[in-house]
């Protein structure tokens, strides 16, 4: 749904990432992105969230100190029509150093009624680094519950599993319903519902530095595949880049974009949205004007355009990936 902007611009937020240590994680947010993250493996970084499991803080600006879910609550009109009674997205950056579990998530309906009102999960994954030779698991192959199931308990992973190389520069749409599994040697930058809820098939048998194993949720997992969903043949992108902008995918929840901007020739991108979120994914980083103000922007930077920022204008050398809720 699209929105006027307001007569007075907004100025952009700019929320403070949280990090979250996994097993599967590694160094590579702090050594390639320059974040000042926990010591251990760090796999994700919480970039632009309101889940109460990683709520960011804004930093700089009217807004400083606050929380983006306090924002949600009390300063609404930032956000202009969103429906809900949450911030609606969250967006990641992931570091698989080795493989993550294979797993599936529900929709809104299953996680209503099962994981304590949550949202459902629908996400995407834009690939922003890879080894040589990436492969990324995205379906199964099992027609049914009962053949899923006895696959499941004869460990037949190699013939249940349906994965696909990957590259920089491709991206997927994670449907609820749908087996995945981002493998080692992976970057993605990930849009996704404002949820945490992951039901784990699969864990390679890993056993944690307490030397326990991960829960697997193999019920939940039954309740929730979607045995129709087709199999993708790749990650390719086909939509056209027009004056720096590609369409990426969209869903019923969100639209996602990316955004190439070069020296000498600055990129607009019109801000008619109840918000938006932006990050800075590649390059040497710019700067973006809107309405309010400019801001310096560097490879890592993310920010929230609110309703009423005024079109955003990016100058320098960087990639973006942009999203905006839907419905």
């Amino acid at each position: 749904m699209e929105k006027s902007a307001g007569t007075k611009p907004q100025e952009l937020l700019f929320p403070r990432p949280v990090f979250h240590n996994k097993i599967w994680g590694g160094r590579y947010l702090h050594d390639e992105y320059g974040y000042d993250i926990p010591d251990g493996d760090v796999g994700e970084c919480w970039a632009i969230s309101a889940h109460p499991n990683g709520d960011c803080t804004i930093e700089g600006g009217s807004f400083d100190g606050k929380s983006l879910s306090w924002l949600w609550e009390h300063e609404h009109e930032l956000f202009g029509g969103a429906k809900g009674d949450r911030f609606p997205l969250l967006i990641k950056i992931l570091d698989a150093r080795q493989n993550l579990s294979v797993q599936v998530h529900p929709d809104d309906a299953y996680a209503a009624k099962h994981e304590n009102g949550s949202l459902g999960k629908r996400e995407c994954w834009y690939v922003l680094d890879c080894k040589p030779g990436a492969m990324i698991v995205v379906g199964q192959r099992a027609k049914d519950r009962e053949q899923f199931a006895r696959m499941v308990r004869e460990g037949r992973w190699d013939d249940l599993l349906y994965s696909v190389p990957i590259k920089p520069g491709d991206f997927f749409m994670i449907e609820p319903g749908t087996i995945h599994a981002i493998q080692a040697g992976t970057v993605v930058l990930e849009t996704q519902q404002s949820s945490d809820v992951t039901y784990r098939v699969y864990d390679y048998d890993r056993v944690q530095a307490d030397g326990t194993r991960r829960e697997l949720h193999i019920p939940q997992t039954l309740d929730v595949v979607d045995f129709d969903l087709p199999l993708p043949k790749s990650g390719d992108v086909a939509a056209p880049e027009k004056d720096g902008v590609t369409v990426l995918g969209a869903c019923p929840n969100f639209e996602v974009e990316r955004v190439r901007v070069v020296p000498g020739s600055p990129a607009r991108v019109p801000q008619t949205h109840d918000f938006m979120c932006v990050s800075v994914v590649h390059g040497k980083g710019g700067k973006v004007t809107s309405g309010a103000g400019s801001w310096e922007l560097a490879l890592g930077s993310h920010f929230v355009a609110p309703a009423g920022s005024g079109d955003l204008e990016f100058e320098g050398q960087m990639e973006l990936i942009v999203s905006w809720p839907e419905g």
